[in-house]
């Protein structure tokens, strides 16, 4: 019920965003809320956990510099094959013969500027970061795009209480049973294994749940000291909790996505690298001894952004190196107080809390309900004679099904309703019309009956 079905299955006649339970129907917990649940964790995240201004600021310039040189001969190719015409005398590879006939010490001008173009867009991405990158929207629309990758998450990082949920039943379950047998021994209606059995199911959850997360803070009693089961795991849930968020959401490659086509921060980003790379081809172009029009500059800057996306690849593994995102996330992780730690896991049981205990709640009084069923006679469980017998007459009953007969059985089923209520409706017609029929006839006996006992009238 918490993670399945990640979509919504069943009668959609009435269904409301963000509510699992429609009127015929079940969407799981978590891929339901994921944009409410995921919103709440990247607010944590981005709160508590890590600032991205900093994390960026970890980046060596001249490094992704370095990395970045050799691509942007490849990116200037692939913009001018797009601009020049490529029939007339192979315009598109001019500038490339002609750079490579430049001398030496030409062309180590041009890869220190190249360099230092590569170096100041760095450092101005690393000072709007805040502009570029929107945290929120890189998480959620990728939580969004697989609703499976919360689940996932919250699964990692909380398996044990997910375990210890699905299996306390049996234990709380067994005690609250004794006390239901007790209820048993001294009210003898069959009705008490159903109510019973719902009190039991819907006591296992509730109990289960605070058993999980509460207390919040280690609470001293007696010998003991008592803290929810969860929060006793804040390092290990700190370890498996920045390592997913590191290795799968804030990646390198999910960053620089979301910076490129987010259309929150998209705008931004190319009209930063536009202006920086705008600045760059001036240069080298007046250093030739030529200056392009300022539109068809503008018309390049453009077509940069666009292919950009197939040449960054190759900062991705410095960045993911750099970055330490996954130490960074564990040690402030580690830190939080129980009550902001809570927080982390709680979510996806608080956001139905009342659901998950009704459903305890629902199962127990079904239980009941077959108990009570084999009790009072109303179930038999078939003998083993029974099964056998079932079991081979299956095979046989398996090739008879045909869905014209059951679509046949289905039309005379409703032409039989349907015969029904119209001979009903026919009964009550003649019935109304005898009745009318019945009291005209009463009005005129009493009538002529008062005029036979009237002396006046008589005479």
């Amino acid at each position: 019920m918490i993670f399945y079905p990640t979509k919504y299955i069943g009668i959609p006649i009435i269904v409301k965003p963000e509510v699992p339970l429609g009127l015929i129907g079940w969407q799981g917990i978590v891929p339901c809320k994921t944009k409410t649940m995921s919103e709440s964790m990247v607010q944590m995240v981005t709160l508590q956990l890590l600032s991205v201004q900093q994390v960026f600021r970890r980046l060596d310039p001249n490094k992704v510099a370095l990395l970045l040189a050799p691509e942007v001969p490849k990116l200037s190719q692939s913009i001018l094959d797009d601009i020049l015409p490529k029939n007339i005398f192979s315009l598109s590879s001019l500038p490339q013969n002609v750079y490579a006939g430049l001398p030496q010490h030409t062309r180590g001008i041009i890869q220190k500027m190249n360099h230092v173009f590569l170096k100041d867009f760095t450092i101005a991405m690393q000072d709007q970061i805040g502009s570029l990158l929107n945290v929120r929207n890189c998480v959620v629309d990728q939580m969004m795009m697989d609703r499976t990758m919360l689940g996932n998450l919250f699964r990692k990082c909380g398996q044990k209480e997910l375990d210890f949920l699905t299996n306390s039943g049996l234990g709380f379950g067994f005690l609250l049973g004794l006390i239901q047998m007790g209820v048993a021994l001294f009210w003898d209606n069959p009705w008490s294994l159903s109510i019973g059995g719902g009190i039991v199911g819907m006591a296992t959850n509730w109990i289960a749940l605070k058993w999980i997360f509460e207390p919040v803070n280690p609470t001293k009693i007696g010998p003991f000291i008592l803290q929810g089961q969860f929060l006793r795991r804040q390092k290990e849930v700190a370890k498996e909790f920045s390592e997913f968020f590191a290795k799968r959401i804030l990646t390198s490659e999910q960053m620089f996505h979301s910076i490129m086509t987010d259309p929150e921060t998209s705008p931004v980003f190319s009209n930063l690298f536009g202006k920086h790379f705008i600045k760059f081809a001036t240069a080298v172009s007046s250093g030739l001894g030529f200056l392009p029009e300022p539109q068809v500059l503008k018309m390049a800057a453009e077509r940069a952004v666009e292919k950009l996306p197939n040449h960054i690849g190759v900062l991705h593994s410095y960045v993911d190196d750099k970055l330490q995102l996954q130490e960074t996330l564990r040690i402030s992780m580690e830190g939080m107080t129980s009550a902001q730690f809570e927080r982390v896991l709680h979510p996806i049981f608080e956001e139905d809390e009342l659901t998950l205990v009704l459903a305890g709640a629902a199962l127990g009084f079904a239980a009941g309900l077959v108990q009570q069923g084999l009790e009072t006679g109303k179930i038999k469980i078939p003998s083993m004679k029974e099964i056998v017998m079932a079991a081979k007459q299956l095979p046989g009953r398996i090739r008879a099904f045909s869905p014209a007969t059951v679509m046949r059985r289905r039309i005379d089923f409703f032409q039989s309703m349907f015969a029904k209520i119209i001979r009903l409706m026919k009964r009550k017609t003649l019935k109304k019309i005898e009745d009318e029929d019945n009291s005209s006839a009463n009005g005129k006996g009493t009538e002529n009956g008062s005029s036979e006992d009237d002396p006046v009238m008589s005479s």
